[in-house]
């Protein structure tokens, strides 16, 4: 069974500037208003979605993808042991000659 449609909730520009703080508080208190310019939808008035960290804001905006690892399962890489000190002055010195 599907949920009742519910109507369009519909507010022209004129209407919307003249009682602006009535309509903020429908959209605060979750409402979404379609904005229409001679009977023309010009916008959408809705309220912000509650995210709770800016992760979570920049993820629903497409911005951040979320790592699915574990960081400390990695590998640590391996290390070749420098060369001798001496042997890249050696190598300088030959440079120069």
């Amino acid at each position: 069974m599907r949920p009742k449609k519910e109507p369009k909730k519909e507010v022209g520009v004129r209407e919307l500037r003249q009682n602006l703080s009535v309509y903020l508080r429908r959209v605060i208190r979750g409402e979404t208003l379609e904005v229409t310019d001679r009977g023309r939808a010009v916008a959408i008035l809705a309220p912000l979605p509650k995210h709770t960290s800016i992760l979570d804001r920049l993820e629903a905006e497409g911005r951040l993808i979320r790592a699915t690892g574990d960081l400390l399962a990695l590998k640590r890489p391996k290390i070749r042991p420098p060369r001798p000190t001496s042997e890249m002055l050696d190598e300088e010195r030959a440079d120069r000659l």
